[in-house]
């Protein structure tokens, strides 16, 4: 499934059920694990399993087998590994002490990092 349809379906099915300040990050450049992070808040910790739990509903329904899902059983943060996309689901307190968002953008690229080891 190419990432523009993938994103599509993550944040549809956040959406559906409400998630909170839904975030993408593109960390293509970044790391050659994923291109894309999606994260979002849920209110509570069964609303942030029920938002994993949809996201995971919609791929399925793609023929999609999401690679893996963990943090389900104490749900304060649920990620669910599509591939291309990683969404993170997160209670607004574990968001704000873990701030993925600030932390993707303070890393130096793989460009850069190569660079430095290079000597260039």
């Amino acid at each position: 499934m190419h990432i523009d349809a993938l994103k599509t379906l993550a944040v549809d099915a956040l959406e559906e059920l409400k998630a909170k300040d839904i975030v993408q990050l593109d960390v293509s450049r970044l790391t050659s694990v994923t291109d894309l992070m999606i994260i979002a808040s849920g209110t509570s910790s069964r609303h942030v399993a029920a938002l994993a739990q949809r996201v995971v509903e919609r791929a399925k329904e793609q023929g999609l087998q999401p690679r893996g899902v963990e943090g389900e059983a104490g749900a304060d943060w649920v990620l669910v590994d599509l591939g291309d996309v990683v969404v993170h689901v997160m209670l607004p307190e574990t968001r704000q002490l873990y701030d993925l968002e600030r932390l993707w953008a303070d890393l130096p690229s793989d460009l850069e990092r190569d660079g430095e080891l290079s000597g260039a």
